[in-house]
């Protein structure tokens, strides 16, 4: 098991982005009444942000870490690495993170790499990016992460589309020895590949004659093999089975009570999904665990430091807040990590 501990750094701010659209729930054309309710009532999503033809996962991260940057007065020629972790990337090459580090104006010494990795993405991009900066090699570093999910679903499948929203999300860490330590837990089992793929598009399956064919999969699941394909029972199995004992083993690894957590920030998958993971984990104070898929569905990697910005923002405003984060989804892969949030500088939701 990849148990982390790390020293020496600090979250500084943390900035989200989303598309102005809104798309509800309720207007969904392929849902009928009552599927419109019990999608509402299991999944806990009441409507979602996509994004235009024009606007990519890396805008959105941009307009996130720009505005982060200003607030922090950082000089940019001081930002010395810049992650960027989707699954949207803008090109498939060159990395869209060295497209960033020249946009933002950062400097030629800054390294700059991507990171192809969904629904734990922001777990592993923090313990990379802080293992980095703890070295004091590093003194500051972004986080940039998100996915334009819209990208990959077909309106006619009720399986993928009413559950995924865009979003790009910044964050700013800072070398800064007087920081508690940072507590990672991160796992990853590929035998879980088909529960949530895209067949086409890559190396082992290139774009093919058949490739954008609208095909019915079974009544109301049409899809092309470049859309995303999505066993809902075999995630909540898998999110059920291994969420729960990757914080508890954490938690024990960091020699911290569950009490003394302040919040715990789930990858917003499902509201059905959440609060099994919950309850599992006997985490019995609701206020300890926020939402935002109700406003915003699942926006991937991004969902975490989104939640954090728009349900957290006040909360963590002069105090000090320790927080469990948890990512899962895709590949399979999952991840947990203890946080303490110092007086962060959290910004109100960007949108363009």
């Amino acid at each position: 098991m990849a148990l982390f501990k790390t020293n020496n750094v600090k979250i500084k701010g943390i900035a989200a982005c989303v598309p102005k659209e809104k798309l509800f729930t309720r207007e969904y054309a392929y849902f009928n009444d009552a599927e419109k309710d019990l999608f509402i009532k299991s999944v806990g999503i009441l409507e979602r942000r996509v994004a235009s033809k024009e606007i990519t996962t890396s805008d959105m991260c941009y307009a996130s870490a720009e505005k982060l940057i200003s607030s922090l007065n950082w000089n940019k020629q001081e930002i010395d690495c810049l992650i960027f972790v989707s699954q949207s990337a803008d090109f498939f090459l060159p990395a869209t993170s060295i497209l960033l580090q020249h946009r933002l104006g950062l400097g030629k010494h800054a390294m700059a790499f991507d990171m192809n990795l969904g629904c734990s993405g922001y777990i592993y991009g923090l313990q990379i990016l802080s293992n980095l900066i703890s070295t004091g090699q590093i003194k500051k570093g972004l986080l940039l992460v998100g996915d334009k999910s819209s990208l990959s679903t077909h309106v006619e499948d009720k399986s993928t589309y009413p559950l995924f929203g865009d979003a790009g999300t910044a964050t700013a860490l800072e070398y800064d020895t007087d920081s508690n330590t940072v507590y990672f837990n991160l796992q990853s089992d590929g035998s879980g590949e088909e529960a949530i793929k895209i067949l086409d598009g890559g190396a082992r399956n290139e774009v093919r004659d058949d490739t954008f064919e609208i095909k019915e999969i079974e009544p109301g699941i049409k899809r092309s093999r470049r859309h995303l394909q999505l066993n809902g029972i075999d995630i909540f199995n898998f999110a059920l089975k291994e969420v729960a004992p990757n914080v508890n083993d954490l938690l024990q690894f960091a020699g911290i009570e569950k009490s003394s957590i302040n919040y715990y920030v789930f990858h917003q998958a499902n509201r059905l999904i959440n609060e099994s993971v919950r309850k599992k984990l006997k985490v019995l104070e609701t206020e300890k665990v926020p939402y935002s898929i109700d406003l915003f569905g699942n926006t991937s990697s991004a969902s975490i430091p989104l939640t954090i910005v728009v349900k957290l923002k006040e909360h963590l405003k002069n105090q000090h807040k320790k927080t469990l984060l948890s990512g899962f989804g895709v590949g399979y892969s999952w991840g947990s990590c203890i946080i303490d949030l110092d007086n962060i500088v959290c910004l109100d939701l960007i949108e363009i």
